[in-house]
């Protein structure tokens, strides 16, 4: 089996971050291979917050409508839609491995999307959630 990147909001953010650094470059290459070998995966939670964070809070914002493009580019990837279900399992990873509520949520969405990986800075690199290995791609 192929493994199934599940991107979260900080790497998509510096992927499209021109001030970001080395963190730009290291998250550019992973979403361009994850188009390239279609194997990256989304959520409504992460598009959401890619767009409120890339137009709002970096140093320069992007424009309106061309966040407005990016979101409609992932169209072509799997995205991760929230349910019911999905919400009261977050609840349970929150309780069970003392998780922001939010980030409980992107593993239960990476989890729901059969990730393999989920990349992100924000939880323990190297630590398997619901089935699901957690990488920080910046170490």
């Amino acid at each position: 089996m192929s493994d199934r990147f599940f991107i979260d909001t900080n790497v998509l953010i510096y992927a499209y971050d021109l001030d970001a650094g080395a963190k730009h470059l290291k998250a550019a290459s992973i979403v361009k291979t994850c188009w390239e070998q279609r194997n990256g995966l989304i959520s409504t939670q992460v598009l959401q917050e890619f767009y409120v964070n890339v137009t709002r809070k970096i140093p320069m914002p992007v424009p309106l409508a061309k966040a407005r493009g990016v979101l409609n580019t992932y169209e072509a990837w799997p995205i991760i839609v929230n349910e019911l279900s999905d919400v009261l399992f977050a609840s349970e990873l929150q309780e069970r491995y003392q998780l922001s509520f939010w980030d409980a949520l992107i593993v239960a969405a990476a989890h729901k999307g059969r990730a393999t990986v989920l990349l992100t800075e924000d939880l323990n690199s190297g630590q398997i959630i619901a089935g699901v290995a957690i990488q920080n791609p910046f170490l």
